[in-house]
């Protein structure tokens, strides 16, 4: 049973409840109870004060929220005509957001909502929106509660097959033996390839080298993304206890599905909300791999945090590929010219060796 100290506790599961009420307990006040079905609890409901409770999106039986409502406690109702839980408790998993993968892509809840996303953003709309990033939230809250996170960028067209594509998958295996929970943007390319990497770490090298095979057979999700994730639960059903690593993606670039490979993932509609929540959680540094116009703002906004902060705070950035960043997309001279002379200057790295870059991460 999760519990806090003081006046508020959540309360997230039909055990928690239980076990809370089996203990004795003679008050709801301070009880903020998420997304549960308490259709078969109305008698414990009825026998408790409710005053201070606040139930979100809970299901009760007829009359009971009337009854618990009049007692004192605060009901959000479950938001109406949408294709998602607005007040969730828990993050997605793989599983199910790909739900109806076995018909197609399209079929998917991912999909589903994406589609949903996309109607005229009426007050309605963005409300339940809303309320369903502040669930993400609280729920990735109690993910990294106590962990070291490293982020990993990159580009979201790096084909799998392809060497680079490769390199990330290794990368991503080196951190989380590191013991860091390996977190990207949940996209396709180098941010798949982390999480695969990640993901498949218990396993070693060579069930590694077997699984880009695999892979390499769907190359990108464009033209098909139902084979494309098709062949990633060919992977996850072959090595199935795979390990944790985190993917934060958006609905808002919903023409890009979420890899499969992340086992938790914070979808948020929200873009701005999302990158600013995935760059800040990252204390044990980020690595940017080669990448397009999202890495590059990526790398200045994560600069701009370095920028401000104080010595105590700052968080190592580790740029891969010299002659990327210095020539063919030149971001790395404007980092190091602002980095010059600040204490984020011993913090910002350029390397061609993707070693090099967990003892970078570890100083």
């Amino acid at each position: 049973m999760r519990s806090e100290r003081g006046r508020v506790v959540e309360v997230e599961t039909l055990e928690e409840f239980d076990r809370r009420v089996a203990a004795g307990a003679t008050s709801m006040e301070g009880w903020h109870l998420q997304s549960l079905d308490l259709r078969d609890r109305g008698e414990a409901l009825r026998a408790l004060p409710a005053a201070g409770a606040l139930f979100l999106g809970c299901t009760f039986t007829e009359g009971d929220e009337q009854s618990l409502r009049a007692r004192g406690a605060l009901v959000f109702p479950r938001v109406p005509d949408v294709p998602f839980d607005a007040y969730r408790a828990s993050l997605y998993g793989p599983r199910e957001l790909y739900d109806g993968l076995a018909t197609s892509y399209d079929a998917t809840r991912d999909a589903r909502v994406y589609a949903w996303s996309q109607q005229q953003p009426t007050l309605d709309v963005t409300l339940a929106q809303a309320l369903h990033d502040h669930a993400i939230d609280n729920a990735l809250r109690d993910l990294v509660a106590g962990r070291d996170l490293v982020g990993v960028m990159g580009g979201h067209a790096l084909p799998r097959g392809s060497a680079g594509y490769a390199d990330a998958a290794r990368l991503g295996s080196a951190l989380a033996g590191t013991g860091l929970l390996v977190t990207t943007g949940g996209g396709p390319g180098a941010m798949e390839a982390a999480n695969l990497g990640a993901y498949l770490a218990p396993y070693g090298r060579a069930c590694l080298a077997e699984a880009l095979e695999v892979l390499a057979t769907a190359p990108g999700f464009r033209p098909s993304v139902t084979e494309w994730a098709r062949a990633a639960f060919t992977v996850l059903d072959r090595w199935p206890d795979g390990g944790t690593s985190l993917g934060i993606p958006t609905w808002h670039y919903g023409h890009e599905p979420p890899n499969p490979f992340a086992t938790d993932v914070a979808k948020y509609f929200k873009n701005a909300i999302r990158e600013d929540i995935l760059l800040h959680l990252c204390t044990g540094g980020i690595v940017f791999l080669p990448g397009a116009g999202g890495t590059v703002q990526e790398i200045f906004q994560d600069a701009c945090e370095n920028y401000y902060a104080d010595a105590s705070s700052l968080a190592p950035m580790v740029l891969v590929g010299r002659d990327y960043w210095t020539e063919e997309v030149p971001a790395w001279p404007l980092l190091r010219s602002l980095a010059d002379g600040r204490a984020m200057e011993k913090v910002v790295h350029l390397v061609d060796d993707l070693d090099e870059v967990p003892a970078l991460l570890s100083r």
